[in-house]
């Protein structure tokens, strides 16, 4: 079915909108631009929209189907339970008008092939599978035995120990054995593990370098989560493609992310979701409070330093739109990235054209209103250049195409 959407802006994701424009698409995107040049159309399905734009891109996200932002209950629900949940979390994100997840760990790899048989509706999925840590990093329960953890990991969920460049390279192809569209690792400690330090590097440079290595031979990038500037310059050096977090990146880091081509997806929205949300784990929150203000400093260096920086929320809870950190409030970030400094312009840019370069050769024609490229798009009921929130507001998303194929109509 060809679409034409006649809007009062077209934002193309690069650029500076286009007033009075028209959007043709089918499958791709045929015509986008001034509606005094676009082709006719009489064939096609009339639709009117204050705002037309590309569909959001969420380039750090979990399907792992909890209902509570407390990782060491994981392995207490089984995996389909737990998958279950995440076909609602898919429903949820659409809505958001999120067209496409960068899932970096959970259940996505397995999901994502019940999207394109067409049995479930979800966005586009690039999905990395299990997270790849050190023994007692960032992605170990530490609260259980060790060895219930190596099996829990070699059962395909959603953590990996790997220990040494040998073991590190079998965890890789482990992955892409399931046809992980990129690697996650660990590079750091983190908040939501129990007994590890967020500043401290966990794999060495030789892991890290095993890694990325192997992973780039199958067209794969990795993406390193990593707070601590130790593991920050070693992700770096070791030729990762996306730092996630960056909770002490300073004008160094800054540097080098920029003079190597490193993204930064930020993640601001899990801090200010859970930070009060009474429902961390004592640990967790305490880590929590110590990053919050240092973490968005960061972001303030890494865009006034010109470092190329994709959304990404860290949303990984199942339940609705009304659960902290959960689907369907991706949007949030939109408005957090303008908290911090950047313009509504720059943060939707973060959010479309700048999500595919994250996937690296993965990287899918999307992201723009571009012809050519894959008609993800979306309708707003009304000007988030004027007022951001709107994009953090589903009910403001009044429609969403996938492929070109509408999959949500304003009731």
């Amino acid at each position: 079915m060809t679409y034409r959407i006649e809007a009062d802006q077209l934002i193309p994701g690069r650029g500076e909108p286009i007033r009075d424009a028209v959007l043709v698409i089918d499958d791709t995107i045929v015509y986008a631009g001034p509606a005094a040049d676009a082709p006719a159309t009489p064939a096609a399905t009339v639709v009117r929209a204050p705002t037309v734009m590309p569909g959001l891109w969420d380039c750090h996200g979990h399907f792992m189907g909890i209902r509570q932002p407390d990782l060491s209950r994981l392995p207490l629900e089984e995996l389909t339970l737990r998958a279950a949940r995440v076909t609602a979390d898919l429903r949820l994100a659409l809505d958001a008008g999120v067209t496409t997840v960068r899932e970096v760990g959970g259940l996505g790899i397995y999901v994502d092939r019940a999207i394109r048989e067409g049995s479930i509706e979800g966005p586009h999925l690039y999905a990395a599978g299990s997270c790849i840590s050190t023994t007692g990093g960032h992605g170990d329960l530490h609260s259980y035995p060790l060895a219930w953890i190596e099996h829990f990991g070699h059962m395909g969920a959603e953590l990996r120990l790997a220990d040494g460049p040998d073991e590190c390279v079998r965890a890789v192809r482990e992955q892409m054995r399931r046809n992980a569209k990129l690697i996650k690792i660990f590079a750091s400690g983190g908040v939501m593990s129990e007994v590890d330090n967020p500043i401290h590097q966990q794999f060495t440079d030789a892991e890290m370098r095993a890694m990325v290595e192997v992973a780039g031979l199958a067209d794969r990038v990795v993406a390193a989560h990593c707070h601590g500037k130790p593991g920050l310059m070693a992700s770096i050096r070791a030729g990762v493609r996306t730092i996630e977090h960056g909770t002490y990146l300073d004008e160094e880091v800054a540097a080098a992310m920029k003079e190597n081509g490193v993204i930064l997806v930020p993640t601001l929205t899990i801090i200010a979701e859970l930070l009060d949300s009474g429902l961390l784990p004592p640990y967790a929150k305490e880590k929590m409070a110590a990053i919050a203000d240092r973490h968005k400093q960061a972001v303030v260096t890494a865009h006034e330093a010109g470092v190329s920086v994709a959304m990404g929320t860290d949303v990984s809870t199942s339940g609705g739109g009304d659960r902290p950190n959960s689907w369907g409030r991706n949007g949030r970030e939109l408005v957090l990235l303008t908290e911090v400094g950047f313009t509504p312009l720059e943060a939707i840019e973060t959010a479309t054209a700048n999500g595919p370069a994250t996937l690296g050769p993965q990287a899918p024609r999307s992201g723009q209103l571009v012809e050519g490229y894959d008609a993800d798009v979306i309708t707003v009921d009304g000007d988030p250049l004027s007022d951001i929130t709107l994009l953090a507001q589903p009910a403001r998303i009044t429609g969403v195409w996938k492929a070109g194929r509408r999959v949500k109509a304003h009731d």
